[in-house]
C-alpha cells in the first residue's frame, strides 16, 4: 500500500483551526535510523489483537507534517489500530530497553511495558520523528501489567499535549486514539473501564534511562555509540567556548541535555503545569516532554502543589520540577562516567540554575505578550509577576489573560507588576480570543467533566470543542518560543 499524497475526505470528523505556527507539511519520508542500534537497545514485538478499532481522535495538524494526512480512515485503523507496518518503515515494532530512577529509586526491571516504537520518518524541517504507542499490548517488560491503556487515560493525554502545545511548551503530540473494545480493571479509575490505544508523535524515544541501562550493564561500546546516535539525530549548538573538554561527544551531549532540561522546566513554570512523574525513564534527551499520567494545572500559584496522589513527599511538586530535572541530568552524567571523566560533566551540570532562570524569564515574557523584552525587563516581569500571583491568589491562566487584556485588579503589588509590564515592548493582541470573557484553562474539575462525558455518555463533542478552543488559544499567543539547544 502506498501512502496517498492527497488529503483524504474527512468531512464527518472534527476540524480545528490552526495555530500561527502551523507544522510544515511534508511528503511521507520513512527513515528508520533506529535500525543502527536496534539489536542492543530494543526487542521486536507484536501488537495486541484488539477486538475492535474505532477511531476517536486523529491529529489533523500533525498528520500532514509527516505526510500521513492522505490516509483514509480504513488505512488509519489498519496502521494505528492493527499496527500493520507503514511502507518502507519498521517491519516490526520495537519495545525499547531502559532502566530508570523512579521517585529516586533505581529500577533495572523496566522498559516499554505497554508501548513500542512503531515508525520513524522525517518532517518538513528534516527532523527525525518517531511514532510511538501507549496501550498497544504486552512486551517483555510488562511484568504484571496487561499492556493496555484506558480510554480516559488516552483522552487525558490529548488534553495535556494540546494545552501544553498552545502554551509554547516543547511537547510530544497525541497523534491518534483508537478505542479497542476491551473492559479494563484499574484501581485508580471506576472499573470496568473502556480501553484504547494511543499513538504519539515525538522527536525520539532515547531516554536518560537508556544510557543508565547501558552504563549499569557495562556496555561501554554501546554507551559511546548511543551518545553518537543522540548527537547525530538530536543535534544542537556546541558547548560554550570556555567549557572544559568541549570537543568530547559525552560532554557535548551533557551540555545539550542540561540546556534542554532547564528550558523544559521553565516551560512548565510558565504554563503553570505539574507533570507529576519526572522519573529518568520519562526524560527524553531530545528535551521534549512526554508521557502524561497524573498531571495537573495549578488552581493557584503554589510551589508545593503536587499532581500525583502517590507523591507523598512532594518530590515532583510544582516548585521542585526544576530540581527534579537537574537531578535527572546529573544521572545522565553519572551514566556517562565510564566513557568520560567527571570534571567536564560537572561543569555542564553547573550551568543548569542560570539557564533555568533565563528561560523562565524569556518564556514568562512571551506568555505576557512581551517576547522582545530585554533580559533585565523579563527578569523583572518574573519577580513582580510571581509576587502578584502569590498575593492575589489568582489562577495563573486568569492572571496571564488579565495581564494581556489590561484587566488586572488594583493594589500595590499588582501595580508594581503592571508598571514592569508597561515598560516592556508588547505585541499587539488583535486576535478575537483576547476579547473573550475568560481564558482557556484546564483545571481538574473541567478535565473530569470531559472524561465523564466521553466515557460515560459517549459524548465526543465536548472533547472536540475543547481541543478547538485550546488551538484557538495557541493561535492567539502566536509562534512559540524556540526550544533551547535545538539546531
Amino acid at each position: 500500500m502506498d501512502v496517498p499524497t492527497r488529503l483524504a475526505d474527512r468531512s464527518d470528523g472534527p476540524h480545528y483551526r490552526g495555530m500561527a505556527s502551523e507544522p510544515q507539511a511534508s511528503r511521507y519520508r520513512p527513515d528508520t535510523q533506529i535500525a543502527r542500534i536496534a539489536d542492543w537497545i530494543a526487542d521486536p514485538v507484536d501488537a495486541a489483537d484488539f477486538p475492535e478499532t474505532t477511531l476517536r481522535f486523529r491529529n489533523d495538524r500533525w498528520d500532514k507534517a509527516v505526510g500521513l494526512d492522505g490516509l483514509g480512515e480504513e488505512d488509519w485503523l489498519r496502521h494505528f489500530g492493527r499496527f500493520e507496518a507503514l511502507p518502507d518503515n519498521l517491519p516490526r515494532p520495537l519495545a525499547m530497553r531502559y532502566h530508570g530512577h523512579q521517585f529516586r529509586n533505581y529500577n533495572p526491571d523496566i522498559g516499554d511495558g505497554r508501548g513500542f516504537l512503531f515508525a520513524q520518518m522525517r518532517d518538513g524541517a528534516d527532523r527525525l520523528l518517531d511514532l510511538g504507542t501507549k496501550g498497544s499490548g504486552q512486551t517483555p517488560y510488562s511484568r504484571f501489567g496487561d499492556g493496555r491503556l484506558t480510554l480516559r487515560g488516552a483522552v487525558r493525554e490529548i488534553l495535556a499535549t494540546e494545552m501544553l502545545e498552545a502554551l509554547g511548551a516543547n511537547t510530544s503530540k497525541t497523534f491518534s486514539v483508537i478505542e479497542t473494545g476491551e473492559n479494563l480493571q484499574r484501581h485508580d479509575e471506576p472499573s470496568p473501564t473502556r480501553s484504547a490505544v494511543m499513538v504519539r508523535l515525538s522527536h525520539g524515544h532515547i531516554r536518560i534511562g537508556s544510557f543508565q541501562r547501558l552504563s549499569a550493564l557495562g556496555e561501554n561500546e554501546h554507551l559511546a555509540e548511543l551518545v553518537e546516535y543522540a548527537l547525530d539525530l538530536y543535534p544542537g549548538p556546541p558547548p560554550p567556548e570556555d567549557a572544559p573538554e568541549r570537543d568530547l561527544p559525552p560532554v557535548q551531549l551533557a551540555h545539550l541535555v542540561v540546556e534542554r532540561m532547564a528550558d523544559l522546566a521553565a516551560s512548565y513554570v510558565t504554563a503553570g503545569f505539574v507533570h507529576g512523574v519526572l522519573n529518568t525513564d520519562n526524560m527524553n534527551v531530545s528535551g521534549e516532554s512526554f508521557d502524561y499520567g497524573p498531571w495537573r494545572w495549578l488552581p493557584k500559584w503554589d510551589p508545593a502543589f503536587t499532581a500525583a496522589y502517590f507523591d507523598h513527599s512532594g518530590l515532583y511538586a510544582f516548585g521542585r520540577q526544576a530540581e527534579a530535572m537537574h537531578w535527572n541530568a546529573a544521572q545522565l552524567c553519572i551514566a556517562l562516567r565510564p566513557i568520560c571523566k567527571a570534571p567536564p560533566l560537572v561543569a555542564a551540570l553547573e550551568r543548569f540554575p542560570e539557564l533555568f532562570t533565563a528561560n523562565v524569564a524569556r518564556r514568562f515574557a512571551w506568555r505576557l505578550g512581551a517576547p522582545d523584552a530585554t533580559p533585565e525587563q523579563a527578569a523583572l516581569l518574573v519577580q513582580t509577576g510571581e509576587a502578584a500571583l502569590t498575593s492575589s491568589g489568582m489562577q495563573p491562566d486568569a492572571f496571564f489573560f488579565a495581564a494581556r487584556t489590561d484587566r488586572l485588579p488594583e493594589g500595590a503589588v499588582m501595580d508594581a507588576f503592571r508598571a514592569a509590564l508597561n515598560d516592556a515592548s508588547r505585541v499587539t493582541d488583535d486576535h478575537d480570543y483576547w476579547s473573550d470573557e475568560a481564558p482557556q484553562s484546564l483545571l481538574i474539575e473541567e478535565v473530569e467533566d470531559i472524561l465523564n462525558a466521553v466515557d460515560l455518555e459517549n459524548d465526543w463533542m465536548v472533547l472536540d470543542r475543547k481541543v478547538a478552543a485550546l488551538r484557538r488559544m495557541g493561535e492567539a499567543h502566536g509562534a512559540a518560543p524556540k526550544p533551547a539547544a535545538q539546531p
